[in-house]
């Protein structure tokens, strides 16, 4: 497919393989741009002396584009920006923060410059903050979620229809039918996180990759809305902070619960029980760990055999 995010980034599908903390290291990042998406490296897990590492081995594994997914409350975030243009990576996408702090500088370096949104308010900010494309996120995702508790088939054309920049849809997308679906309803691309997470590829603890495929429907929750919206895994923390909840806490209380590291824990370490397990709702549908190019094979074909499917889907 040759559209406007394909030109955009100069891939092959319109693909974005999300950047997630803990789980989008080198490794996935370069298998997801050499079959043909574009590939993230997650920094919002990352010192600056280790996200600089993973460019380099990023770009010696592949020769093509790839990108950094940058949380904007990052503590080093004046560190973090200059690595990547150091090091330079011409990608760059943007979340949990204002766009207008570093678009234009991002862009003054030559570098292309996408917002991650949740509603559409935020979608037009980060327009007139001057980025090359947004990504509306629904609320099916996992990890670090918005409050509006907005689905993505309600978000997406909500979006589009308020902006003219072009549009990412991602939140509960792991499939060829789930893209399409995304496509028609005016999304340019999509981008998928979850689907990934269960890659042989992702820096993810294979404990955590298990507890991913056998998740079902159900299983995950958005929570800690009063400190950062994340969607989890249902375990024994989700459990301990539900209990909490109870009592109605003050957000130092949930802090204290919360602790540091937890998320570490879960996703990189495998603790299945007192780790933080961020994934989304889509995890319900996933049922094995596959190879990158395998993930992205099986959407495309997927994609392909839906689309020609509704081309005789007409009504009378």
């Amino acid at each position: 497919m040759n559209n406007i995010i394909t030109k955009l980034f100069d891939i092959k599908h319109p693909i974005v393989q999300a950047g997630m903390v803990w789980n989008s290291g080198w490794k996935l990042a370069s298998a997801a741009s050499n079959s043909g998406i574009l590939g993230l490296i997650g920094a919002g897990s990352m010192y600056p002396n280790i996200l600089r590492e993973h460019i380099q081995k990023c770009a010696a594994a592949t020769n093509k584009p790839f990108g950094v997914n940058v949380p904007l409350l990052y503590p080093n975030i004046e560190e973090i920006m200059q690595i990547i243009v150091d090091e330079g990576v011409k990608i760059v996408f943007t979340s949990a923060g204002n766009p207008n702090v570093w678009a234009h500088w991002l862009k003054e370096h030559g570098i292309t410059v996408i917002h991650v949104v949740s509603s559409v308010k935020f979608a037009q900010k980060a327009e007139l903050a001057g980025v090359d494309a947004v990504v509306a996120e629904g609320f099916e995702a996992g990890g670090h979620n918005g409050r509006e508790e907005t689905t993505t088939l309600a978000l997406i054309p909500m979006v589009c229809k308020a902006v003219s920049i072009p549009v990412i849809a991602a939140g509960g997308i792991a499939t060829g039918r789930g893209m399409l679906a995304a496509m028609i309803l005016g999304a340019q691309g999509v981008q998928i996180g979850s689907r990934f997470v269960a890659s042989t590829e992702s820096s993810a603890h294979q404990a955590f990759k298990n507890a991913v495929v056998a998740a079902q429907d159900g299983a995950t929750q958005l929570t800690l809305k009063e400190l950062t919206p994340a969607r989890l895994l249902k375990n024994k923390f989700y459990d301990d902070l539900i209990e909490l909840y109870q009592t109605k806490p003050t957000t130092e209380e949930l802090k204290a619960l919360l602790g540091r590291g937890r998320a570490k824990k879960g996703m990189f370490e495998g603790d299945l029980e007192e780790g933080e397990l961020e994934i989304g709702q889509i995890a319900g549908f996933i049922d094995e760990v596959l190879p990158v190019s395998t993930i992205v094979e099986n959407i495309v074909n997927e994609f392909n055999i839906a689309s020609r499917e509704l081309s005789n889907l007409t009504l009378e």
